[in-house]
């Protein structure tokens, strides 16, 4: 059995699914492969070989999607969101104006951002105390000069549904595309069908790092971000690895065969999590909300210290990707917390492998240490 912290951080990563690493393995390429290590791009046997693993994985994540589209292969949700944001907006001119929300992902937030200087339009809708859109604030915003409106299904600091069929509807109505990130509602919580692009990750659920798709609606026009040999389907360039491919495939189809077994073992560990953790205050709306992920705040706690405090527990303080940052959390600021509110937030994540025992251990730890310091 394997040693080491208790990991509740399941929206920084998940842990690697043992059928996702079977379906890996013909295909990295070691001393007994009989051609795993092939090109898939090349015409030979192996590279068909291959080619074949490629569009099975395929074939297994586009199965969880709307009908009507296309998975472009990416080598994560980073740069899937870039390529749907740019590379949706040249077909859409003279439309200038791109709607997004204030709690979106960085890869969302900055992109916009960004474009914002190259001479874009860029509205950031605000949150309530919940986390929840501004309905009415979306549908002012979204006018007949918008191109695009981009809106994250599950929060990743927060586990905040948004209502993405209604976004989506107002964005069509105006005449706009409508992209939904997914990356931590995939495989759990039911994708708005009417999306023109989806976003998403395999190793946000149980699949391999480095690889990610684009779901695109059929006659949806995008422009490369990278040039080259135009390996997948002309929009990205570069060779893509079989194995990443065949794990993602494989994530895939075991969260679509596990799915109701999975939201019920999670919300069972979220409801224990909420036992101990009783007198702590929940950041965002615990209604609308995927039950794997619990952002907490205790008034007064210290989070630097409780974190190197409590070293069996593998948990954080916010997005994985702005830890390093420095800055507080635009999330939880977006709610309407103070400063000394998001320093004494925490966020805790789990899923499929997380037992109940150790959900009671980890949460007994965190508040343990959280008393000592606050009395």
């Amino acid at each position: 059995m394997a040693t080491g912290p208790i990991y509740l951080d399941y929206q920084a990563t998940t842990p690697l699914a043992p059928e996702a690493f079977a379906a890996m393995q013909p295909w990295l390429g070691g001393p007994e492969s009989t051609g795993g290590w092939a090109n898939p791009h090349s015409a030979h046997l192996l590279g068909r070989k291959a080619s074949a693993a490629v569009e099975v994985a395929r074939g297994q994540i586009d199965a969880l999607m709307p009908r009507g589209g296309r998975v472009i292969f990416t080598s994560g949700a980073t740069e899937a969101l870039n390529l749907a944001i740019r590379g949706a907006l040249p077909a859409l001119a003279p439309r200038w104006r791109i709607v997004t929300i204030a709690t979106e992902h960085a890869a969302v937030r900055d992109t916009c951002l960004w474009l914002e200087g190259q001479g874009h339009e860029v509205v950031l809708l605000p949150v309530d105390r919940d986390g929840l859109v501004d309905m009415d604030a979306a549908r002012d915003a979204v006018t007949p000069d918008t191109a695009l409106v981009a809106v994250m299904l599950v929060n990743n600091e927060i586990g905040v549904i948004q209502p993405v069929d209604v976004l989506a509807e107002i964005a069509h109505e105006a005449g706009a595309l409508f992209l939904c990130d997914a990356v931590q509602g995939f495989g759990r919580v039911a994708l708005p069908q009417a999306a023109d692009m989806i976003a998403i990750t395999a190793h946000k659920i149980h699949g391999p790092k480095g690889i990610g798709a684009l779901w695109v609606r059929e006659g949806v026009a995008l422009e490369p971000l990278i040039h080259g040999g135009g390996q997948e389907q002309g929009l990205r360039s570069g060779t893509l690895s079989p194995a990443l491919c065949a794990g993602f495939g494989a994530a895939a189809r075991l969260a679509a065969e596990r799915a109701d077994a999975d939201a019920a073992h999670v919300s069972l560990l979220r409801n224990r999590a909420l036992e101990i953790f009783a007198d702590w205050q929940v950041n965002g709306s615990l209604i609308t909300r995927y039950p794997g992920n619990l952002n907490l705040r205790r008034d007064g706690l210290d989070v630097a210290r409780l974190m190197s405090e409590v070293r069996g527990v593998a948990f954080s303080a916010g997005s994985a990707c702005a830890s390093g940052s420095g800055r507080p959390s635009h999330v939880l600021t977006a709610l309407g917390l103070s400063s000394p509110e998001v320093r004494s937030s925490i966020r805790l994540g789990f899923g499929r492998y997380t037992t109940i025992d150790e959900i009671e251990r980890a949460a007994h730890l965190i508040v343990d240490a959280a008393n000592r310091q606050t009395g």
